[in-house]
């Protein structure tokens, strides 16, 4: 081994001269721990923090930069406390700001997009076990936003909605902020005395400036709770609402072309039961989804089948407690089998039931439903049993099994998997691996070869980021309750790339992306041949002090027909294909008033010629309005065969307030040849109750006598919680 002493001091010179050094920080400032108080005075949420309960309260204000200087003082003055009784969490947030004719804040809806304006972030660990917690955010116009963060941001459920409240104001002197969180919301162990991992940061867009209590890496996100800091003051704190009854009732007409108005009568619900503190069981009846947003739809240019993600509500709970990701494009459950049927549509839910939480050191997700006969599916049942066992501080082993079933037909699947995880590889850096298996039972298949398998290791750090895998699906391997994109293969995986920020730029460039390579490799599992290779080199990718990004891209592929490929009416005959292409991205900074973002990538394709194109904007109009669209465009030459794919999409979205928005969302691409256009209402009267008024119509384009109305739905959807 090298000596270190032997490094020369010129050396040492050119390091710091030429890149900012990775020096290792104490990531922890005092005090690192925050005391919640007691209080039996009534809090008015409405964004002036004048009750007398917040100058009693513990404040801290010990913020650092994430971005852009790690680990120097934040640049304006936040100070946070918190106040709880006995039915609710309290926090008060102070955003001081030397200019707050600067801020800014662009939406007040439901779920807004954070990540182009101002903000302030609460993630609250109440299993305090490293891993899971819940994420809350809120901007300057008090609009709401949260997510059920698993695995310290490995799992990131967006579409959770959970019952709480906030409002903020802006004045000369900042921006501040009231949040009420009900304790019903939250699943904790009842004790005496509690102590919760908690973390906060705040977001100055204007100064692409990223400030954090704790845990202020930049190896770091603040999902990685482990790194952040701890609540506590929390004394005989009692689960509240053991019971949720959620039931809804949908009234509303819908024509078809040629056909009569159908009148829509529904009504079904959920019941929501607390079996312990951090375990909850969710009954649903008559489960129904009118309310869902249309798929965005795209034109498929390759061999593989393409994946849509989950939108419906009573899948996204719990989500992150089933996962089981084998490797890319390979998941043992993938909850859009449920319900939904590409040759039939949509299949409604007779029942079912479902039990996610935490006991001790144990994760549980265990799901089982019941859909209606349709056609000539006759009903089935679907369920889903996954465990996971917490190991050490972040590390983990699981086993799961999924089963569609019904009187004609079966399909089971077994699995297990084992991951090792650190945040202190070398210190301070984060270290991956870990292996996962699964083996299908199909009673109309052989149930030998049917076993999938991946092992794979990654350090995903701010300066290097490496990941390696291997794994493979054998030929008879068949995940009816899962996705699997390509079948019979074995894969091998490597990625490594390089983003230094060298001193000498500081002044125009952020951070500079390098990636030397990254390379799928895909070999037949029946003829041990090469099926296909994906390869790409990135010499240059930076991002700007004032928020651009650029890359540029060359990329190497093959592939090995086996067969002719049908693609969009197109032969392409079988043989062997050696493509290169050449790409472009730059995407302007999305925290102005107006973004772009550009993507060109052009060469050879099959026989012939493609070049893809991919233009998308936004537009923010003022904090009520918001515009956005893109459009994706492709030029194909096969050998003379010319033709060209085109999709568009738009929307407009307005919020009357942070309780009440509406949006108009359309799109249309020259393969179905069809305007979908989805208009929705959405009004939040009481926190945890929903109101949804949707327009849902289909206007076809191809035919002779011009525009035709397909279809047209009109409905409205009340949801209601009462708590027990």
């Amino acid at each position: 081994m090298r000596n270190i002493k032997k490094i020369t001091p010129l050396f040492i010179l050119l390091l710091n001269l030429f890149f900012v050094p990775a020096v290792i920080i104490a990531q922890h400032s005092k005090p690192d721990t925050l005391y919640a108080l007691h209080i039996n005075e009534k809090i008015k949420i409405d964004g002036v923090l004048n009750e007398d309960a917040w100058g009693r309260a513990m404040k801290i204000s010990n913020f650092t930069q994430r971005q852009q200087h790690e680990g120097e003082p934040a640049t304006e003055k936040t100070l946070v406390a918190v106040l709880y009784d006995d039915d609710n969490l309290y926090f008060g947030v102070w955003a001081f700001d030397s200019q707050p004719g600067k801020i800014l804040a662009k939406s007040m809806k439901r779920d807004f997009s954070w990540d182009s304006e101002d903000n302030f972030e609460v993630i609250l660990s109440t299993y305090n076990d490293n891993r899971n917690a819940f994420l809350f955010v809120t901007n300057p116009n008090g609009a709401l936003a949260d997510v059920l963060v698993g695995d310290e941001g490995h799992s990131f459920n967006k579409d959770w909605n959970g019952v709480w409240d906030v409002r903020a104001k802006i004045n000369a002197q900042g921006w501040f902020a009231e949040i009420v969180i009900p304790l019903s919301t939250l699943k904790f162990k009842s004790a005496k005395d509690l102590v919760w991992g908690l973390n906060f940061e705040r977001n100055i867009r204007r100064k692409r400036e990223q400030d954090l209590w704790q845990g202020w890496s930049r190896n770091y996100e603040l999902e990685m709770i482990s790194q952040g800091g701890k609540l506590a003051g929390l004394h005989d704190l009692k689960n509240k609402n053991k019971l949720e009854i959620k039931p809804y009732g949908i009234t509303g007409v819908e024509k078809d072309n040629g056909e009569k108005v159908k009148m829509i009568a529904n009504a079904g619900g959920d019941i929501n039961y607390n079996l312990s503190p951090t375990m909850k069981l969710n009954l649903t009846f008559n489960t129904d989804f009118a309310q869902v947003e249309s798929d965005r739809q795209r034109i498929n240019l390759s061999r593989f089948s393409l994946y849509y993600p989950e939108k419906r509500e009573f899948f996204l709970e719990g989500q992150g407690l089933m996962e089981m990701n084998i490797s890319h494009g390979n998941q043992v459950y993938y909850s859009r089998r449920i319900g939904i049927d590409p040759n039939v549509g949509e299949i409604r839910i007779i029942a079912g039931g479902k039990l996610v939480g935490k006991a001790d050191k144990t994760n549980i997700g265990v799901m089982s439903l019941q859909t209606m006969k349709k056609e000539n599916i006759p009903t089935t049942n679907y369920s889903v049993i996954r465990i996971r066992q917490d190991i050490g501080q972040q590390s983990n082993i699981g086993i799961i099994t999924t089963g569609k079933f019904n009187k004609d037909h079966y399909n089971y699947v077994y699995g297990a998997d084992a991951n090792y995880v650190t945040s202190k590889f070398l210190k301070n850096k984060n270290f991956a691996t870990g292996v996962s298996w699964a083996q299908s039972q199909t009673d109309t298949m052989s149930n030998n070869y049917n076993n999938t398998y991946n092992f794979y290791v990654s350090s995903m750090n701010d300066l290097w980021d490496v990941v390696a895998s291997y794994g493979g699906v054998q030929k008879n391997y068949n995940p009816e309750l899962g996705f699997l994109r390509r079948h019979a293969y074995k894969s091998y995986f490597g990625e490594a790339k390089w983003k230094p920020r060298p001193k000498f730029l500081s002044k125009y460039i952020y951070q500079l992306e390098f990636k030397p390579i990254e390379i799928i490799y895909y070999q037949s599992e029946l003829t041990h041949q090469t099926e296909s290779i994906w390869m790409e080199f990135r010499p240059l990718g930076f991002r700007t002090v004032s928020g651009e990004w650029f890359e540029f891209n060359y990329q190497k592929m093959y592939d090995n027909l086996y067969e002719d490929f049908n693609l969009l009416g197109h032969v392409i005959p079988a043989g062997e294909y050696w493509d290169e292409r050449w790409e472009l991205q730059l995407d302007t900074y999305e925290g102005r008033r107006a973004s772009v973002g550009t993507f060109l990538n052009w060469g050879s394709f099959y026989t012939g010629k493609r070049t893809r194109v991919h233009i998308e904007g936004m537009l923010n109009i003022n904090k009520h309005m918001n515009i956005s669209a893109d459009w994706r465009k492709n030029f194909i030459n096969l050998t003379g065969d010319k033709f060209v794919t085109d999709e568009i999409g738009g929307r407009v979205e307005y919020a009357f307030n942070a309780r009440i928005y509406t949006s108009v969302f359309g799109q249309w691409n020259n393969e179905e040849q069809e305007i979908i256009l989805n208009y929705r209402l959405n009004w939040n009267p009481k926190p945890g109750a929903y109101f949804y008024f949707v327009i849902n119509q289909e206007v076809g384009t191809a035919g002779p006598a011009g525009w035709v109305n397909n279809s047209i739905t009109v409905m409205a959807k009340l949801i209601w919680r009462f708590a027990i």
